[in-house]
This record gives structure tokens, sequence and C-alpha cells, in this order.
């Protein structure tokens, strides 16, 4: 009896180191992430602090007779009020009332440590990234390459996908073993040779080779549709079969409709990527005009790498979107990982 207590006592003991090393790893994770969710908010005064603060803290300003002053903290006759300074005498400053501007004393000059810091957000610096580069076009071009690479991947994928996994012929089983090996090519090895061929078919400069490879299956995508194909019966197929229906008939109007988990999680690794890849385009691409977010972000963080608050604000931008779709599709997501994983 004894045994029990000190069992279930050792499992609460693992869930909360499990839980407590889950939650290290996410604030180590999130901690140069809030860096840049502050830094996008912050200013050139921000920007070159030392050390860097997650909140965008900087000097305090007021305005006092149209003129832009800086905010000190003063003692005034014993009593510590922030004040600022409306004009700079030799060796004295005038101070003004925040409350009363008309109220005012000279004071001995005082240093950049007694300058008041405050929280300020610069929520124009996402107006100044849209109007120093053409971000909607290299949105509007990136949805585009989403669009082909998706609907390419997604179709071909799974036609490669249900032969292996519907059909069975002499050779099938050696023939998806090389498919599998393909994903132990590292892509560098293949680089030049596949640059040459779209450098002799005219199609450098283009998105042609950033979609056409899609239209041609991968082994990873192929991999889990077919794994997840192995988990549906086949009687669906000869219920089918009998019903009249060929082979594709059976797949759109039969598996398919079974099939969209797995489909939803393909698409969210196709958007991701196609959103995230900066060394295919920046390969093939020369034309500004063309460019993807990944490749605009690059050409605005070399003409102005040194705005570190600008490139911030254009990084969060460029990283919500992915953020978006996962979080309204998580549930798709998980359902056909687990599901690819634990069928066939």
């Amino acid at each position: 009896m004894s045994a029990l207590p000190s069992r279930k006592a050792n499992e609460a003991r693992e869930i909360f180191l499990a839980f407590l090393l889950v939650a290290l790893g996410a604030v180590a994770i999130m901690i140069p992430v809030a860096y840049m969710i502050g830094g996008a908010f912050g200013s050139k005064d921000t920007a070159i602090l030392f050390p860097q603060r997650i909140l965008p803290i900087e000097a305090k300003h007021a305005t006092i007779d149209g003129k832009d002053c800086f905010v000190y903290k003063v003692k005034d006759g014993g009593v510590e009020r922030e004040m600022a300074v409306v004009d700079r005498k030799q060796g004295a400053w005038v101070y003004a009332d925040l409350g009363d501007p008309s109220y005012r004393r000279e004071l001995p000059a005082l240093g950049p440590e007694s300058r008041v810091l405050s929280v300020t957000l610069h929520f124009d610096n996402f107006a100044k990234v849209f109007r120093t580069i053409p971000m909607v076009r290299y949105v509007l071009n990136t949805l585009a390459l989403i669009s082909f690479v998706t609907l390419g991947t997604l179709v071909s994928c799974t036609m490669v996908a249900y032969g292996f996994a519907r059909f069975r012929l002499r050779g099938m089983g050696a023939l998806f073993v090389v498919l599998l090996s393909t994903i132990m090519l590292p892509s560098q090895v293949t680089l030049i040779p596949t640059f040459v061929m779209f450098k002799l078919l005219g199609w450098n400069n283009s998105w042609l080779p950033l979609i056409l490879p899609s239209y041609f299956a991968n082994a990873w995508d192929v991999f889990l549709i077919r794994q997840f194909l192995l988990g549906v019966p086949k009687e669906f197929d000869e219920a089918a079969k009998i019903d009249g229906c060929g082979p594709i008939r059976t797949l759109v109007l039969v598996i398919l409709p079974q099939m969209k988990p797995i489909l939803i999680t393909i698409a969210l690794f196709s958007v991701i990527y196609v959103w995230n890849d900066f060394f295919t385009p920046l390969i093939y691409l020369q034309d500004p005009k063309l460019y993807p977010v990944s490749l605009g972000l690059q050409a605005f963080n070399s003409l102005h790498g040194s705005f570190a608050y600008l490139n911030s604000a254009a990084a969060l931008m460029l990283a919500l979107p992915p953020v978006v779709i996962f979080f309204f599709s998580q549930k798709y997501f998980v359902q056909g990982t687990v599901v690819t994983g634990i069928k066939g």
C-alpha cells in the first residue's frame, strides 16, 4: 500500500521537472523575441543604449514654448521634481515646471544621468518601413509564390503517395527506398547542377526555378501522406470500385475528404517554408521587383543597417503571419502529425 503513494509522488515530481524544463526553454527562446518586439517600437535614442533594454526606454521630452526640451530630475528648494530645460547659460540652466511652464528657475547644469527616462512606443516605425521599401510588393510576390508552390506540393505529393500506398507492383518497395534516400542528400550537392540546368533553360531571374520543383513531389511530404494513407481502410477503395469509381475518382471522392488534417499540415509546412526561404531566391533572383519578403528584408537591412529599430519593426511584421497561421491551424497540424505518426 505504501508503494502506490510513493509512485504517485515520483510521477508528480517527474511532471514538475518536465514542466520546469519546458518553461525554462520557453523563456530562453522568448528572450530574443522580446528584444525584437521592444526594439520594433524603439527609436534612434534607444538603439544606441548599452546595455540594450527589452522595453524602449528613452529620455523624456516635453514641448515648452514650441521647443522640444529634455526633462531632468531637479532639486528645487529641497524637493525633487521633473523640470524641462528651456535655456542653457554659462554654468547654469533655466528649468521650467511641466505643470506650470511659467514657473522657471535658474539652477546648476546636470549630466545625462539626471534625465528622466520613460517607456515611449513609436508606432510610426512600421509606417516608415512601408515608406522606405516596397513592402507591399514583396508580400504580394511571396503570396503568389506560396500559392503556386503549395498547390504543386499538395497535388504532386498526394498523387505519388497514393501510388505508393495503394498500388502493389514489382519494385515499388525499392523505388520507395530510393525516394526516401533523397532526404539524406544535402541540397548543396545538387545546387550547382540544378542552377546550370535552369540557366541553360533561360529561367534564371524568374520564379520558375522556385515553383516548378514543387510539382515533382518531395520525399518528406510523400512519406507523411503515405503513412497517413496506410491508416485509411482499403475497404473504402473496394466500395468505391464496386460503385464504378476508378483510382483517380476514388482518390478525389473518397480518400481526399479524409485527408484534411494531413493536407493542412503539408500546406502549413509549405507556407512557412516559402515565407522564410532565403537561400533559393537569393540564388535565382536578381530583379528587386521579383523579391519575396525574405530578400526584401535583407535588402532593407543592407541599406539601413544602422537603424536597428526599423530593422526590428520590419522583422516583427514578417514574423507575425506564420505565427498567426499556425495559431489558427494548430488543431489540424497536431492532428495530422499525430495520426501520421501512429498509423501504418
